[in-house]
């Protein structure tokens, strides 16, 4: 009797010794980010014009632009944007951050390509900006469930616990909802778990002949759509095609990159890790190649300064 292969065994992958094969130095590196975010023809970074030439004399603004008259390169207006590092270091970071399931430390990426924590922390939420791609709506069967992040109270200090009890007191809530159909996932942080904004947030992300499936909830009650729920107070789970176990599945691979890789996800970050965990997810069944791709391609108007990223 045949055996079934592991995981996405459909999927081509690319081990490191391929990796540096492909991308041997930054020349090759850069062309590759060139070829991904202009499939089309080399366009300008700016006004997005066509009537762009290339400038070999300007190493870092290789291309200039007849229309506008403005010089770029493909790190212009892209999460590398005003970025020393180099391409062949953006190409391991991108892979790293997209074939490691439960996500890569920016202590790792550091000590990986040689750069200080400090950059690599910056380089990984730039990278996670790629995948801030916006909601889609749903038809079909979806689950829609709730997660909590954030330090347990008993463990934090003193001066940081709340004293307002257990639980998810002092955590931070994430809604999330998966197509059964495509298995893709999408997520958002919301303040409050209330019927307005868990209800709000099906409402806006599915076709009104979708049909819902939650756990018992309170706030679910009178969702104006198709809609059966599992108790799971009182131990049900499954209740034929009743339940969320997908999306307990995506939760639970989130939760082991935040207990083993990550260690916080601070309430200020948090929706960047959810980018993250939601567009590797739904990438999966992808070659490795075409998941970095993926990453490229929607890298353009995703820039991220540093200054903006510790603001507040």
């Amino acid at each position: 009797m045949a055996q079934s292969a592991p995981g996405k065994h459909f999927r081509k992958g690319i081990t490191l010794m391929e990796l540096f094969k492909l991308f041997p130095d930054d020349a090759t590196a850069e062309q590759w980010f060139i070829e991904n975010r202009w499939p089309d023809g080399l366009r300008c970074a700016h006004c997005e014009g066509d009537n762009v030439a290339a400038q070999g004399n300007h190493p870092q603004m290789p291309f200039h632009c007849r229309d506008c008259r403005k010089f770029f390169s493909v790190k212009t207006n892209s999460f590398m944007h005003s970025s020393k590092v180099g391409y062949q270091k953006w190409i391991v970071a991108v892979y790293l951050i997209t074939t490691s399931l439960k996500g890569v430390s920016s202590m790792k990426l550091h000590r990986d390509i040689g750069v200080t924590q400090k950059t690599a922390w910056h380089m990984l939420h730039r990278i996670r900006e790629a995948w801030n791609i916006g909601s889609e709506v749903y038809e079909g069967e979806v689950e829609v469930d709730e997660s909590y992040f954030g330090g347990k109270e008993g463990n934090k200090h003193a001066s940081k616990k709340l004293n307002a009890g257990r639980g998810t007191v002092g955590k931070t809530a994430v809604v999330g909802m998966k197509n059964r159909d495509t298995n893709q996932v999408q997520a958002e942080v919301i303040e409050r778990t209330d019927k307005a904004t868990l209800q709000g947030f099906v409402v806006e992300n599915t076709t009104p002949d979708t049909t819902v499936y939650t756990d018992e909830a309170a706030a679910y009650s009178g969702l104006p759509r198709e809609h059966q729920a599992v108790g799971h107070g009182t131990g049900e789970y499954v209740r034929e095609q009743a339940h969320t176990n997908g999306l307990e599945s995506f939760w639970a691979m989130m939760k082991r990159g935040y207990t083993g890789t990550y260690h916080q996800m601070s309430p200020k970050h948090l929706h960047r890790y959810v980018n993250e965990f939601e567009g590797r997810h739904n990438m999966r069944p992808q070659d490795t190649i075409d998941q970095m791709g993926s990453v490229a391609r929607q890298a353009a108007g995703k820039q991220l300064r540093y200054k903006d990223l510790i603001k507040g």
